[in-house]
């Protein structure tokens, strides 16, 4: 696919999304929001993948923020929809049945902290710096930071980042629990990607795509996580994999699911 500000590819079933604005330091305008919704949408399509790797541009940055520029003459309720575009862009991130790793090389700050925690795991270089800078701005996180940055490292630590502003680098993020890994480089965070994106391929396909449900069910508002557990475990036993999975177990073979 063809896009102008992101570079797709496809690779041996994993599919690259680079955000490619470099000269913005690839800051999240409007027409690049637009276009990772169009990606993430068709890579649902593709029965194939086995995992998704999102990445910036370049060396400086995964993503600096939202293009500020376009933040001029809003008023509430254009604000409102901005806000709620990105929300939607990001659940649909979130939500995908195939992992979503992002490797995070130099700064993601606003709109691209948000968008590496809704990726759901995150790998950063040694560069990696993470904030949410927008009180700076006299605004707050719009796309779901104030919500997921909760989740991963809890509420003092959070509402610490979100009211001074301040950055943190990689060891810290790691430390708070944000990152899952740091590499040296962006070239050994793409392998280390790839390489959890390979062994979860091994697994299962449709208990990979409901463990995913059942962890985000349980931040979903008036979603039951327990319920929602029972009913995925439930529906599992519809398929074929469950019997190749008990059966390669006992007999002591790799299993070959279907994800039917």
């Amino acid at each position: 696919m063809e896009f102008k500000n992101l570079l797709w590819q496809l690779d041996e079933n994993i599919l690259f999304i680079t955000i490619n604005r470099p000269d913005k330091l690839n800051a999240l305008n409007g027409d690049t929001l637009v276009e990772i919704k169009e990606a993430f949408l068709t890579a649902k399509n593709i029965t194939t993948l086995k995992g998704i790797i999102i990445t910036g541009a370049g060396e400086k940055a995964f993503v600096a923020g939202a293009d500020i520029a376009e933040f001029q003459g809003l008023d509430a309720n254009q604000a409102k929809a901005l806000a709620q575009r990105g929300h939607d862009i990001f659940f649909l991130i979130e939500q995908m049945p195939i992992p979503v790793i992002a490797v995070v090389n130099g700064f993601a700050l606003g709109g691209g902290c948000e968008l590496s925690m809704a990726c759901h795991l995150r790998i950063a270089t040694s560069n990696a710096k993470f904030g949410q800078p927008e009180v700076n701005l006299g605004i707050i996180a719009g796309y779901g930071g104030t919500q997921r940055l909760i989740q991963y490292i809890g509420k003092a630590k959070a509402l610490e980042l979100h009211l001074t502003a301040d950055m943190i680098d990689a060891q810290t993020a790691l430390n708070l629990g944000l990152l899952n890994y740091i590499e040296n480089d962006k070239s050994a965070a793409i392998d280390k990607a790839k390489s959890i994106i390979n062994k979860i391929a091994t697994k299962g396909p449709i208990a990979i795509a409901k463990v995913i449900a059942c962890t985000n069910a349980f931040y979903t508002d008036g979603v039951d996580g327990f319920a929602t557990e029972v009913n995925a475990f439930s529906d599992i036993f519809s398929s074929s994999d469950v019997l190749e999975g008990v059966s390669a177990f006992l007999e002591k073979r790799k299993p070959a699911f279907t994800g039917k």
